[in-house]
């Protein structure tokens, strides 16, 4: 390129420079991960860490060893979700990350702060860098699956993560409306620009539905997930219903409780490219 300044660390673009450098970081020298899927969307507020929580724990239901990083630096959710209020510990070797009520391994900056309304001030390189010891200096031990939790937007610590962390694929996350719609592109085309495939496409807020008659509303408009999965040639869709008892449970620390079956074809499909044994540990 003509204005390249042959620091690919700070570009998205991919050239020919960037083909002969792998800017992909080894994780810890105690993890070992089968499988990295990120979730993701151009757009906060939209659900990310339900998707991510929600998937995690259905892969643990199924018996795999699960983890979860929370690449949220400065908004972290996750942990509130599953009740989490332990802080990780850590030895001269590295971090030990937090663990569920079911055995899910779980890292975020709420765990390290001193109080969980403490807020993360620092700039974006500093974030990213945050993210990236959360791959590096965390000691994982064996993971079936590792579910990372972004942040919104195209920016310091997506290009981190897509360049530096070896994923299997991502998750966009999405919502009916047309503004969302319009974001969640800009999303797929940073994954089409990075080489790293869509595996499938978590409408949230598709549908609310009636418990006195039954009937399906669609309160934010027709479902554009199909039609988004169509047009970029993604393999699968999940729409997640707006349920009052769902939010009880996520913002209860009780996700653990919650159904995962709006989420099973997606679940499946992220298996799917590379099997995974379940297991009772």
């Amino acid at each position: 390129m003509a204005n390249c300044t042959h620091d690919c660390s700070t570009c998205s673009s991919n050239c020919g420079s960037r083909s002969k450098t792998s800017l992909i970081k080894a994780p810890h020298k105690g993890t070992k991960v089968k499988r990295v899927i990120a979730i993701a969307s151009g757009k906060g507020g939209v659900g990310k860490s339900l998707v991510t929580s929600l998937l995690a724990v259905r892969a643990r239901a199924q018996g795999l060893r699960v983890g979860i990083l929370d690449a949220d630096i400065t908004g972290p959710s996750v942990p509130k979700a599953f009740g989490v209020t332990a802080r990780a510990t850590g030895s001269e070797d590295g971090i030990y990350p937090v663990e569920t009520k079911s055995g899910i391994k779980l890292i975020s900056m709420n765990a390290l702060l001193e109080h969980d309304d403490d807020p993360v001030v620092w700039r974006g390189s500093l974030i990213a860098g945050a993210t990236l010891q959360f791959w590096t200096d965390v000691i994982w031990d064996e993971l079936d699956i590792l579910f990372i939790d972004m942040p919104p937007g195209t920016g310091d610590v997506p290009l981190t993560v897509f360049q530096s962390i070896p994923l299997s694929g991502i998750v966009i996350v999405t919502t009916p409306q047309d503004l969302v719609e319009m974001i969640v592109k800009k999303a797929m085309g940073m994954a089409n620009m990075m080489q790293i495939p869509v595996l499938g496409i978590a409408e949230n807020m598709s549908y609310f539905t009636c418990p006195d008659c039954g009937k399906r509303y669609e309160l934010f408009g027709k479902s554009k997930a199909d039609d988004l999965a169509r047009a970029y040639h993604v393999p699968t869709t999940a729409r997640i219903p707006i349920d009052p008892a769902l939010s009880e449970l996520m913002s209860g620390g009780r996700i653990e409780e919650a159904d995962t079956d709006c989420l099973a074809s997606l679940y499946a499909e992220l298996l799917r490219s590379r099997e995974i044994s379940s297991r009772q540990d």
